[in-house]
């Protein structure tokens, strides 16, 4: 698989940058397909893929494959890069997380060629993009009105995945399990294992998010010597592990006023929000279940009972959680250290 890669029907050699487009199914007559970016080193090594919008509302992940295609240090790549920059083309065009049969396409894989549409696009996808791969980078951000902390998901009982996770340098690492017929359960079982990157919001774009998801995406292709290591010394951030984490949810409908945000760290029983209704004083309470730092949050201010509103990853120790997510702001990656990665000039 080393010195011959196809991928659409189309042959890249090593050392070739690539633009391919493979055929989907047509929707109402209008042809799609699926554009894909393959970059190939002259030296051998690993291939890597990233996705973004497997769900077509979120948009992050785009900026982040665009960006990262930008960058002069790829140009000493080792091993192989796939770009799919929008997996699920027909949400994208209507703005809508599924597709136009209603089916969400991160729970189709591994598709079948001859099933719904669903199931056909997530045959190609898996046969073209994963089953070519040795890892996948999928990017997410969180659904429509819900914003997720930059964090990643994967099984931190994998040690491989565990390393790279942390490698990436979110502010959080999840333990997240397999669910049936998503991207990176079905790739699991044909040993090709994915790191998933959550941050931001659906039909937003996050500078923070995006700029750590780039810079993330270079350190995984550097932990796994696809690219040299910088011959700059930057601060090592190191990610905060949670092995648990929960959905607290309205216990009424009414207005949802937020008094903590992303980030920050909660402990058990203290109040996170209050529901009110318009024309009432009295209302309730959104409690934290146990102490932890929230990973993601509803921003509609509208909620009915039994809603979604916060998503908190459990730690025991706050104190050093929060001093090692403390440089989550939008300084994070300053704007001199994210222009490195373009402008560092490579050794061999």
């Amino acid at each position: 698989m080393d010195d011959v890669l196809i991928i659409g029907g189309e042959e890249i050699k090593k050392g070739e940058n690539k633009n391919i487009d493979i055929e989907l199914p047509s929707l109402y007559n209008t042809p799609s397909t699926l554009r894909v970016n393959v970059i190939r080193g002259r030296r051998s090594g690993p291939t890597v893929f990233v996705s973004a919008a497997i769900h077509g509302d979120e948009i992050n992940g785009i900026e982040i494959i665009r960006r990262l295609k930008k960058l002069n240090i790829l140009k000493r790549l080792r091993g192989t890069l796939i770009l799919v920059p929008v997996v699920n083309v027909y949400g994208l065009v209507t703005l809508s997380r599924y597709l136009p049969d209603r089916r969400d396409l991160n729970r189709s894989f591994p598709g079948n060629e001859s099933g719904s549409l669903a199931g056909r696009i997530a045959r190609i996808f898996f046969k073209e993009i994963v089953l070519n791969s040795d890892l996948g980078i999928d990017l997410h951000t969180g659904a429509i009105h819900r914003s997720n902390l930059p964090q990643v998901r994967t099984d931190i009982k994998n040690e491989f995945t565990y390393d790279l996770a942390k490698a990436f340098e979110a502010p959080v690492v999840l333990h997240s399990a397999l669910r049936d017929g998503s991207l990176r359960s079905q790739a699991m079982e044909k040993g090709k294992p994915i790191l998933l990157y959550e941050a931001g919001e659906a039909l937003r774009f996050d500078e923070t998010s995006i700029r750590i998801g780039v810079k993330g995406i270079v350190n995984v292709l550097r932990k796994m010597e696809m690219l040299a290591q910088s011959s700059k010394k930057s601060k090592i951030r190191i990610p905060v592990i949670a092995k648990k984490s929960t959905w607290t949810r309205a216990t009424q409908s009414g207005l949802l006023r937020s008094v903590k945000s992303l980030g920050d760290t909660v402990e058990k029983g203290e109040i996170i929000a209050y529901i009110n209704e318009p024309l009432e004083d009295e209302g309730d309470t959104v409690i934290a279940p146990f102490d932890g730092i929230i990973i993601g949050r509803s921003e509609l201010p509208l909620v009915q009972e039994g809603d979604a509103t916060f998503h908190i990853a459990q730690f025991n120790d706050l104190e050093k959680a929060e001093n090692k997510i403390e440089y989550f702001s939008e300084e994070v990656i300053e704007r001199s250290e994210f222009q490195e990665l373009n402008e560092e000039q490579m050794i061999e």
